[in-house]
């Protein structure tokens, strides 16, 4: 058994490659070899939110506290409010975050494999339907309106390390 106690792990600034806004992660645990599973509490501030990303073997959200949107790749904006429980298939594309004029916290819960982050939102693009992103590439990033975003993979091998 392994219990981890209140504040035994360091909470931390969501990065800016992950993330538009402010946004703290607070790891909560992530199991031992040979398991995969990890999960953290992660609040963001009003306006803040993901870059479309996937997932390889699927995500699960509980909200716990305010009121934020979830968006799949093609779908509506969702509101999504404390209790709820949302659910992304591996490889599907994906954002969420708080409204803009309220903060929203999370419990995210993953298998620690590889995230793939794919586009920014960013002010231009803000929420909105999913945009359309050219297959063309160029120098390995993706051209997307009139913002390029570097693709990143990043791992989460240690807690929610920075790439």
């Amino acid at each position: 058994m392994d219990i981890k106690r209140i504040g035994s792990q360091a909470s931390a600034k969501g990065p800016s490659e992950w993330f538009t806004g402010s946004v703290r992660i607070e790891p909560l645990f992530q199991a031992p070899d040979p398991a995969f599973v990890q999960g953290a509490s992660v609040t963001f501030e009003p306006g803040a939110r993901t870059a479309w990303h996937t997932h390889p073997l699927g995500q699960t959200l509980l909200v716990t506290a305010g009121c934020g949107w979830a968006q799949r790749w093609g779908g509506p904006i969702e509101e999504i409010h404390p209790g709820d429980v949302v659910w992304f298939p591996p490889g599907e594309k994906h954002w969420h975050g708080a409204r803009p004029t309220t903060a929203m916290t999370h419990i995210a819960i993953q298998e620690k494999l590889d995230v793939d982050i794919l586009l920014a939102i960013n002010g231009e693009d803000s929420y909105g339907e999913a945009m359309t992103v050219s297959h063309g590439r160029f120098g390995g990033f993706l051209l997307h309106r009139s913002a390029l975003q570097r693709r990143i993979s990043t791992g989460f091998t240690s807690g929610l390390a920075r790439p």
